[in-house]
């Protein structure tokens, strides 16, 4: 399991989206184990780590996990597309998150330009780190076959 550090967080958001992201989320206590999201669930919104850690990761491909911390925004590609989250979201330390619902996040995209064109940039990201994983399952998937 690799540990996203500062440099290398892809989804980690800008303090003007940060502060947005709070003002209209609902926040939550979440203890180690806790699951956010799972992969091929239905999209609920997005999910703003405020303290503590988050893994995410694709069902059967441990070496891809990645630790997100602080200030990561997780749940982007699925909300955005309304197609069901591609990863699985769990809190591997005791974490604050906050959500935000589907919808309310989008009607906060049409609103502020400039706050979707940065999570446009961090899907981007982001959709390049699932389609890597998804690729790499495959092949090990066929590999095994």
């Amino acid at each position: 399991m690799k540990n996203v550090g500062a440099r290398k967080n892809i989804l980690k958001i800008s303090s003007d989206l940060r502060k947005t992201v709070l003002s209209v989320g609902n926040e939550q206590h979440c203890p180690p184990g806790h699951v956010l999201f799972q992969e091929d669930a239905e999209s609920a919104g997005v999910f703003y780590v405020r303290k503590g850690k988050v893994l995410m990761g694709v069902r059967g491909m441990r070496q891809l996990d990645r630790v997100f911390g602080a200030g990561s925004l997780l749940g982007l590609p699925a909300t955005f597309t309304g197609h069901p989250y591609s990863l699985t979201a769990i809190t591997v330390a005791s974490s604050a998150v906050v959500h935000v619902p589907r919808e309310e996040f989008l009607q906060l995209m049409r609103e502020r330009p400039d706050l979707c064109r940065e999570a446009t940039e961090i899907l981007g990201r982001e959709v390049t780190f699932i389609q890597s994983a998804l690729s790499k399952r495959r092949r090990q998937m066929a590999e095994a076959s």
